[in-house]
C-alpha cells in the first residue's frame, strides 16, 4: 500500500469510507450503488482540488516520497537491452549513479541517473542517491564513451545533493563536479536531462548541463533544500515550508523562469502511484527531443546548450 502525505488525508478517508460501503454491499448483499457512485464523483472532484492546487512544500514531499519510481524503474520501462557499466577506472563504482547503454525506440543511447534505495539496506549502499566524486567520474567516463560512439546521452535527476563527507572532499568532490559541468558543456552529441524527483545543489547540476532540461511535475530544482535555506536565511529549518515558496522550486515556477524546457504532467496523486503510466509520459517527451535534437549538427548541439544556459538568470547594468 502506498504511504499517503498529510494533505493526501481526505481523498484518503473518502477512499476508505467508498472501500466501506463496497464491502458491505459484497458482505450483506445490500445495492448501495447509487451512493458508491455518488462518493465516487465527489473523490474525483476532491482529487483534482488536492492534487490540482499542491503548494510548493506539498510537491517538496511528493518528490521525496520513499515509494516514488527511481532512474532504474524509469529505465526498466522506457528502454531495451539496457547493459549496466561500472567503475570510474580511476577509484571505484559508487551505486549512488547508475549509468549504462541501451535502446530507446531502437536508437542507441546511454543512460545515466541517480539511484536511490527502495528500503534500508539498499539506501545505505546507494548512500541515499548522494554521490561521490567516484560517481560524477564514472558518469563523465559513460558520457565521453557517448560522444565517441555517436549516441545521445540521457540523464535522470534525483538527489538531494553530492554527498559533503571528508572522504568525498578528499577525493575531489568539487572538482568532479566542476569538470562534469565543463565537459557536458562542450559535449558533441544530444544530451536530454529529466529531473524525476530532488534536484539539489551541485549534485543534481552534475548531470544537469543539458540542451533539454525537463522536470516531472511535482520534483524539485533548487541550489539548496528547503530547510538548509531555512537554516541560513532563518536560523531555524522548521521554517522550511516558507522557503520552499520562497526559493521557487517548482517545475512551474522554474518553467515561467525559463531554466527548465518543459514539465512532464504525472499521474493523479503523483508518479509513485502508477510507474508504468509514468513512464508513457517520459517516453513521448523523450521522442519529441530526440527527434529535435537529432537533427542538430555537432557544432550546433554546443551552441544550442551555450545559449540556453547564457540566457538564465535576470541582470541589470
Amino acid at each position: 500500500m502506498v504511504k499517503p502525505l498529510p494533505f493526501e488525508e481526505p481523498v484518503i478517508r473518502l477512499r476508505e469510507k467508498i472501500d466501506e460501503l463496497k464491502g458491505i454491499t459484497d458482505e450483506a448483499h445490500v445495492d448501495m450503488s447509487g451512493e458508491i457512485t455518488q462518493l465516487e464523483e465527489r473523490l474525483a472532484r476532491l482529487e483534482k482540488d488536492v492534487y490540482g492546487n499542491m503548494e510548493p512544500w506539498d510537491r517538496v514531499q511528493v518528490a521525496r516520497h520513499p515509494e516514488r519510481p527511481t532512474t532504474l524503474d524509469y529505465i526498466g520501462h522506457l528502454f531495451n537491452d539496457f547493459i549496466e557499466l561500472h567503475g570510474d577506472r580511476n577509484y571505484g563504482d559508487d551505486a549512488a549513479i547508475v549509468g549504462g547503454i541501451a535502446e530507446f525506440d531502437g536508437t542507441p543511447v546511454t543512460v545515466i541517473g541517480h539511484q536511490r534505495g527502495k528500503d534500508t539496506k539498499e539506501n545505505i549502499r546507494r548512500n541515499f542517491g548522494m554521490p561521490h566524486p567516484e560517481g560524477y567520474r564514472k558518469a563523465l567516463r559513460l558520457m565521453k564513451q557517448a560522444e565517441k560512439f555517436g549516441r545521445p546521452i540521457v540523464c535522470f535527476i534525483d538527489t538531494k545533493g553530492a554527498y559533503p563527507g571528508k572522504a568525498a572532499e578528499e577525493r575531489g568532490q568539487s572538482e568532479a563536479i566542476a569538470r562534469n559541468l565543463v565537459e557536458m558543456a562542450g559535449l558533441t552529441v544530444p544530451v536530454i536531462s529529466i529531473v524525476i524527483g530532488e534536484g539539489g545543489s551541485g549534485g543534481a547540476l552534475g548531470l544537469g548541463v543539458a540542451n533539454r532540461i525537463y522536470m516531472l511535475e511535482n520534483s524539485t530544482y533548487s541550489v539548496i533544500s528547503p530547510e538548509g535555506a531555512a537554516s541560513i536565511l532563518w536560523k531555524d529549518a522548521a521554517l522550511a515550508k516558507q522557503a520552499a515558496e520562497a526559493m521557487k522550486i517548482t517545475a512551474g515556477d522554474l518553467k515561467e523562469m525559463d531554466i527548465i524546457d518543459g514539465v512532464i504532467p504525472e499521474v493523479m496523486g503523483g508518479a509513485h502511484r502508477d510507474a508504468e503510466q509514468q513512464s508513457g509520459e517520459i517516453r513521448e517527451t523523450l521522442r519529441t527531443a530526440l527527434a529535435a535534437l537529432g537533427s542538430m549538427p555537432a557544432d550546433g548541439l554546443v551552441q544550442d546548450r551555450y545559449e540556453k544556459f547564457r540566457k538564465i538568470g535576470v541582470y541589470s547594468e
